[in-house]
């Protein structure tokens, strides 16, 4: 809440203090000029009555939110725009766990991100594992007592599994990087536009 004796000035810049505090971790120029852009962006709302008044800065700063969400917006969309450009699976999940924090989407991209990497990963070592450990490792198939079928795979760990039944041989080396590879570039191509659409809808003034 505002009183009459607030200076809008005054408003502006303990709102902008608060921002700049929690925007460390960013570059200082990039800080600048976000703090830059929203003083005017915050005047130019606030003198849409051609007076700058204590009560048209309260209501042009409600509308952006509270400086600590504002920040974890501006913290998130710098780093998925770090993401975009590396096109680094660990540059992107680090993007998407600050994002799960925003949102639920946020959270089922992250989620299911992980599930593509891991998957992508564990194929890739599956075949990377099978000349060295030939007998434990690949993709296995098993029989339960009602008849189903079950698929699993194993890295080499432990003995020779009793009354299960390996399929796919040595083939799992050239199938295992394809289809680990391919799991890899498809979550990454999938986190990337959920980021870009993300970022998008935000539309955060910047510098």
């Amino acid at each position: 809440m505002i009183s009459a004796t607030d200076d809008p000035q005054q408003l502006i810049e303990a709102y902008l203090v608060k921002l700049r505090t929690r925007l460390r971790g960013m570059n200082d120029e990039d800080v600048r000029e976000i703090v830059q852009e929203l003083r005017a962006h915050i005047t130019d709302k606030a003198n849409a009555s051609e007076e700058v008044t204590a009560a048209a800065v309260d209501s042009a700063l409600g509308a952006l939110g509270s400086p600590e969400e504002l920040a974890g917006q501006y913290l998130t969309d710098a780093l998925l725009s770090r993401a975009e450009i590396s096109q680094s699976p660990i540059r992107i999940l680090e993007g998407l766990f600050r994002w799960a924090t925003l949102s639920i989407a946020g959270f089922f991209v992250m989620l299911g991100s992980i599930v593509g990497y891991f998957l992508g990963i564990v194929f890739m070592l599956c075949a990377l594992l099978k000349p060295f450990h030939s007998q434990t490792t690949g993709l296995w198939i098993s029989r339960n007592s009602n008849n189903d079928l079950s698929f699993f795979i194993r890295l080499g760990f432990g003995g020779v599994p009793a009354n299960k039944q390996e399929v796919l041989g040595w083939w799992i080396v050239p199938i295992g990087l394809l289809v680990g590879c391919g799991l890899v570039m498809l979550t990454t191509r999938f986190a990337l536009w959920c980021a870009r659409r993300y970022r998008r809808s935000r539309a955060l003034p910047q510098g």
